[in-house]
């Protein structure tokens, strides 16, 4: 019985020989059980072109006073927002190419590219001399890394409908965790000929460049998952897919299985939209905005977060150590780990991926303007609010751009969707090169006025992070927002 159940499935679509994109579909389709070997690799990818992204954050306060750029200490975040848009500049500029060629050559050979380019320009950095090697190397990281475009097609095509949730899902708890354990390893790997100078001598390597540990060791990580990516499959199609596609193929069998019909008036609808501008395409370029808004809010948060813990507590800061804040994004990224891996795909099949948003959004606002009051504690009540007030906004803030991650795959066909997830990497990218410039010049005014009337010091700074967060909420609303049926 098996057998021919097997034999029906595959019968039931026209596949081609030497096509990788219909060996995929031919497991996916004949596969049962939960699907451990492809949310492995799904993670590990996107955890390695994470890592980089805000790993600098706890020592780059310290990185620019050491280049000697700063004239004051009140302008050390001034600088430091620039070398920290410069990643997000070069992959603004680069995100739709690699988008077009994942979709013409395939994503395994984008995703190669990007591990690579990640081991070498990282390691780079983390060399630096001066101000402007920093931001060209950040640059060039930035430039090449194409792979959270590539990796949410991979993953949205790897996976069965029924574990879309669980593919998007993986993608930002990996992402988020690699956005806090990133500055951990920063934080707890920076100038290591300071703090364990019984390990690296100030005559080593380690001694004369203070923050290549941290950088040497995302590298090493992301060679390794180089060599792993050398055996994931390929899931292009390298032929014109039939008008009737694959998930579509094996829900009619189900419905037919149980003597019911299904409809097959998706597929000259499906042919339509994939013939459609996506610039058109409304329910796609409205969620790449609100996904925007929010990922302009994520960045901002992070550098401001790692700029207010190393600030001096005579400006509103907690005057925290580099290993302090490594601690407190080491524990954020456990609870976020635990968060979106048992709690977020129940929390989505239950509301959907719009009002986890919508929720999300709604309750960091209060959580973020505590902050201020969270400096004025000390001693035991500032470690513990403090950790639950991060574990909660990065677990809130993964939820909320997760959510919108799903309604972009949702929105186009295969064919297209390098090419979206390429847009929507351009467009985020803009949105986070304003991020670290806008929050480091913001922070850095705010110091400047402690003793205002109007919201002083840091309050202003939560303040700017709220409103984004609130202009984010309001888009996910009809008319703006609209989204299309399961695909």
């Amino acid at each position: 019985m098996a057998e021919e159940y097997k034999e029906a499935l595959l019968e039931n679509h026209k596949y081609h020989d030497g096509c990788p994109g219909c060996k995929v579909e031919q497991m996916k389709q004949l596969r049962r059980g939960y699907p451990y070997l492809e949310l492995s690799f799904v993670w590990i990818i996107v955890l390695s072109t994470s890592l980089p992204i805000s790993s600098l954050y706890p020592f780059l306060y310290y990185m620019i006073d050491d280049f000697g750029v700063a004239k004051t200490e009140k302008d050390i975040g001034f600088y430091a927002g620039f070398v920290g848009c410069s990643f997000m500049l070069g992959r603004a500029l680069t995100s739709v190419f690699w988008g077009i060629v994942a979709d013409r050559y395939g994503r395994k050979p984008i995703i190669l590219l990007g591990t690579i380019s990640i081991a070498i320009f990282n390691a780079l950095f983390g060399l630096s001399v001066n101000f402007w090697m920093a931001i060209g190397t950040r640059f060039l990281l930035g430039s090449f890394n194409c792979l959270l475009g590539t990796m949410k097609a991979y993953a949205s095509e790897i996976f069965r409908d029924e574990y879309q949730a669980t593919a998007m899902s993986a993608v930002s708890t990996a992402w988020g965790i690699g956005l806090i354990i990133g500055p951990a390893l920063g934080g707890f790997l920076a100038q290591p000929a300071d703090k364990y100078p019984n390990v690296f001598s100030q005559e080593s390597i380690f001694g004369r460049f203070r923050y290549a540990l941290p950088c040497f060791t995302i590298s090493a990580f992301a060679l390794l998952v180089t060599v792993l990516c050398c055996f994931i499959p390929e899931t292009l199609h390298n032929h014109k897919q039939d008008s009737t596609s694959h998930d579509e193929s094996y829900e009619i069998l189900e419905a037919g299985s149980h003597e019911s019909t299904a409809s097959t008036g998706k597929a000259g609808k499906n042919d339509r939209k994939a013939s459609q501008s996506l610039l058109k395409n409304w329910p796609l370029m409205s969620s790449i905005f609100v996904y925007c808004v929010l990922c302009l809010h994520d960045t901002a948060y992070s550098e401001i977060f790692a700029l207010w813990a190393n600030s001096p507590r005579k400006y509103g800061g907690l005057s925290y150590s580099t290993n302090d804040v490594g601690t407190v994004l080491a524990i954020s990224g456990l609870g976020l780990f635990f968060f979106q891996v048992f709690v977020y795909p129940f929390a989505e099949k239950l509301l959907g991926p719009v009002l986890v948003t919508r929720f999300a959004g709604a309750l960091m606002i209060p959580i973020q303007m505590s902050y201020p009051f969270i400096a004025d504690m000390s001693g035991l009540s500032l470690s513990l609010m403090l950790n639950c007030a991060s574990i909660l906004i990065n677990v809130l803030s993964v939820s909320a751009i997760t959510g919108l991650l799903i309604l972009q795959n949702r929105a186009v066909d295969q064919s297209q969707r390098g090419a979206a997830n390429g847009i929507a990497m351009t467009a985020m990218s803009l949105f986070k090169t304003v991020g670290p410039a806008g929050a480091g010049i913001l922070f850095s005014w705010s110091e400047r006025r402690l003793n205002a009337a109007f919201l002083p010091g840091s309050h202003m700074v939560f303040f700017v992070l709220n409103v984004i967060v609130v202009v984010g909420v309001a888009l996910t609303f009809k008319p703006f927002l609209t989204t299309t049926a399961r695909r």
